[in-house]
């Protein structure tokens, strides 16, 4: 199997959508709530200020999506999409059977997915380490963090495309 560097893996697409949304809310994302909390404190009594509550919440929301990127963003690890050769790795649609079910999910991070309907797990989740690496018609051995183990049969690995 080979080794997964410390950062998430995003596409170059990934990462350059994400800068843009991370200056986005730290530049005029920051100046509007602002505003807004400043406006909804001139209107007096802050206890019974539904506004100014809301304006909060929402400052609070955002600055954890900001601390979120940057964080996800100083660790990244940018690359192109996998090639199509059948081996598990970030960035690939994989399709395996386990206890009997079809399963289609996208090993890699959320962010590359965006809005697809598409579940997602990290080579660093228990399934996508265990498969990491592996090749299409290899069957692994898979432990549950419940402690019941199951065997995996790789039946597809395709790079995700948006």
């Amino acid at each position: 199997m080979s080794s997964q560097p410390n950062g998430a893996w995003l596409t170059q697409d990934a990462y350059d959508r994400l800068t843009q949304e991370l200056a986005e809310l730290e530049g005029p994302g920051r100046t509007e709530i602002a505003e807004r909390i400043a406006a909804a404190r001139d209107e007096g009594d802050l206890k019974e200020n539904g506004g100014y509550h809301a304006a909060r919440e929402e400052q609070g929301k955002q600055e954890s999506r900001i601390a979120d990127l940057q964080r996800l963003l100083k660790n990244a690890v940018v690359g192109e999409s996998p090639k199509d050769d059948g081996v598990v790795e970030p960035g690939m649609v994989v399709v395996i059977t386990m206890a009997g079910k079809e399963r289609t999910f996208l090993l890699g991070n959320r962010e590359i997915a965006e809005n697809a309907d598409l579940e997602v797990y990290s080579s660093e989740s228990p399934l996508g380490g265990a498969i990491h690496g592996s090749k299409v018609g290899d069957t692994v051995d898979y432990t549950a963090p419940n402690g019941k183990s199951f065997s995996i049969e790789i039946l597809s690995a395709k790079p995700y495309t948006p």
